[in-house]
């Protein structure tokens, strides 16, 4: 199945320039997510980890799923302010702007394996801070799973540079 059928480019969204990659196709089609889901839980296979973290927002949809069928807990990164507990806080750039993720500082267990998830590998500042914030608790990041890679963006060697493994299912 090509996915890439299911994943239309909007062009100037959210900000001039931007050729956003919608997601939302995929999800309304039952065979398209499934098959997905499927073959991401293939890509999680060369990872030993006993987390996933979702990033929010869309990067929830994939890790819940990915969590259930994996039988693995699932921790989130939230963006500012919407988590009741102390958490840590780390910022990053973004294509089109700066923005910030959040943990809460007592979710992870000390020195366990997490698999971080995101729908899209841009430039990796997202997944980067991710990292950070589970080294934050203590945990250990074991890799980076994503639905789409935009290659030519370098989030890749972004987080190579960091010495984090990551993965995608579907590069452009």
């Amino acid at each position: 199945m090509n996915l890439l059928e299911y994943i239309p480019t909007v062009p100037d969204f959210p900000k001039p320039g931007i050729m956003f990659k919608d997601i939302s196709p995929l999800l309304a089609n039952q065979n398209a997510f499934s098959f997905a889901i499927d073959q991401l839980y293939d890509l999680s296979n060369t990872y030993d980890f006993d987390y996933v973290l979702g990033v929010e927002s869309r990067g929830f949809i994939f890790a819940t799923a990915l969590a259930q069928i994996s039988k693995k807990g699932l921790v989130l990164a939230r963006k500012p302010n919407k988590l009741p507990k102390k958490v840590f806080s780390e910022k990053y750039g973004l294509e089109y702007g700066v923005d910030a993720l959040e943990i809460q500082q007592d979710i992870l267990p000390n020195k366990v394996n997490v698999l971080i998830i995101d729908d899209v590998l841009a430039t990796g500042g997202t997944l980067l801070a991710a990292a950070n914030l589970v080294k934050k608790t203590g945990a250990n990041v074991v890799g980076t799973l994503a639905l789409l890679e935009i290659v030519e963006l370098m989030g890749r060697e972004k987080l190579a540079n960091e010495n984090i493994q990551s993965s995608s299912l579907i590069q452009i």
